[in-house]
């Protein structure tokens, strides 16, 4: 069964992971976001029982 052949397809799946390990996640990974979160207050919203029509 040929699709049980490793030799080209382990290659090219080798290949491409080093590619993206080793050159393009450190060059996703060095952008800094533009919008940095702020430190916000939690604030509560109270809520209100709802009213069935029906009790």
């Amino acid at each position: 069964m040929p699709q049980l052949n490793p030799n080209p397809w382990l290659f090219i799946m080798t290949l491409s992971w080093l590619t993206f390990s080793l050159i393009i996640q450190p060059k996703l990974l060095s952008f800094t976001p533009t919008n940095t979160p702020s430190e916000k207050t939690a604030t509560s919203t109270k809520t209100l029982p709802w009213s069935w029509p029906w009790t």
